[in-house]
């Protein structure tokens, strides 16, 4: 009766570990349709799951106790090997689960795509035909958040706004590393990737500020990468979308470069401008002036090439002043100092020597593909002097 009295009162201790460590569930009870769908399936896949886990735990500390060696009562078979109802039931349950399981997943999955349009609000309302979705791009720094309202026309770093009840469609890229974009009160985590760009739909059920943060590890400033969304009311938002117009500033092609520079807890900032092709810049790598955009390069190679013509793009294929196949531009040689070309001067390379067919290359001009070739009509035997 002591030790039971004394089991109890560390029971009674238990729930201030909890409480120590600080836990945030804001994962089990979200504020987002999707994430409340996604906390849902986890929900299930863990009931499941304990379906089996549950009894073969049991049942391994029941055989652990029925056959230990002093139970002299249970009953000692070495020579059993085999039961049909036993392996029936050891083998049905968990191909039941495993076939439940597939199905949740397979459906899930497509319907909880993070490219695939809202068709809901939440579980009891449909989005009304009417209704505009808000678009916002996002793009990932180093190491801050930089979301773009393209319909409003304002930008913010470090907050993001969106009305309650309202689709949100963002479109997320990164100007140098991968990253992931996470609000766990909204919907599952999205990678931002560099020259991509990804998507997500969701939506946001009820008011209040909301952490944010990049949930892939990517550099010294990676721990302060947070930011606060915040889901208003419309009359709330709208304030908001003022309050940026009134005190932001103008965010162009210098702005950006300047706030692209790593530099770690950056503040809230408001932009009650913004350069209109600044994001589809981000995202074709060409923010920077002169640097090629990839959606030409694109272009260009859906051509097939550029020609001649191509040799001028060279300065601009650079990324961080550095040439995109990593190779080092080629240094001019004057003609004084180029090899001569004929079969001697290769003779002389080392190795050269053992090449089948060099014993016939004595004294013999290399002919090349590049040489000038003669106009139609004209001759090509050499003139006597």
């Amino acid at each position: 009766m002591q030790k039971l009295s004394k089991f109890s009162r560390h029971l009674v201790i238990l729930p201030l570990f909890f409480m120590l460590a600080g836990c945030n569930l804001v994962v089990m009870s979200p504020s987002g349709d999707i994430a409340m769908q996604q906390r849902d399936l986890i929900i299930v896949s863990v009931l499941l799951m304990l379906l089996i886990i549950i009894p073969v735990m049991f049942l391994t500390l029941f055989f652990a106790w029925r056959y230990r060696q002093s139970n002299t009562s249970a009953t000692y078979d070495p020579e059993w090997h085999h039961s049909t109802r036993l392996e029936v039931v050891i083998w049905s349950a968990p191909l039941a689960i495993i076939i439940v399981l597939g199905a949740i997943t397979w459906i899930t999955t497509h319907k909880l795509d993070p490219y695939r349009p809202l068709d809901r609000i939440d579980a009891e309302r449909t989005i009304p035909g009417d209704t505009k979705p808000l678009r916002v791009q996002v793009v990932a720094l180093d190491w801050k958040w930089l979301f773009f309202y393209p319909d409003l026309g304002i930008a913010t770093v470090n907050e993001l706004a969106a009305p309650i009840d309202v689709p949100i469609n963002f479109e997320i890229t990164a100007s140098s590393v991968m990253n992931s974009f996470y609000i766990p009160a909204l919907a599952g985590q999205i990678y931002a990737m560099p020259g991509m760009q990804t998507k997500l739909h969701a939506v946001i059920n009820k008011e209040g500020a909301y952490d944010g943060f990049s949930a892939n590890y990517s550099g010294a400033g990676f721990s302060n990468m947070r930011f606060k969304f915040r889901g208003m009311d419309r009359q709330g938002f709208d304030s908001w979308v003022a309050q940026v117009k009134n005190v932001g500033t103008t965010l162009n092609r210098d702005t950006y470069l300047k706030l692209e520079r790593p530099s770690e807890r950056e503040p809230v900032r408001y932009y009650a401008t913004t350069d209109k092709d600044l994001y589809s810049a981000i995202l074709n790598m060409c923010a920077t002036p002169g640097k090629m955009c990839m959606s030409e390069m694109m272009h260009i190679d859906m051509m097939g090439g550029a020609g001649k013509e191509s040799l001028e793009n060279r300065d601009k294929l650079k990324f961080e002043g550095v040439p995109l196949d990593g190779a080092a531009p080629p240094t001019p040689v004057s003609a004084s100092d180029a090899p001569a070309n004929d079969a001697s001067s290769m003779e002389n390379m080392p190795g050269m020597e053992n090449m089948p067919g060099m014993e016939n290359m004595s004294g013999a001009t290399m002919q090349h593909d590049s040489q000038t070739k003669p106009a139609p009509g004209t001759s090509t035997s050499t003139p006597s002097e």
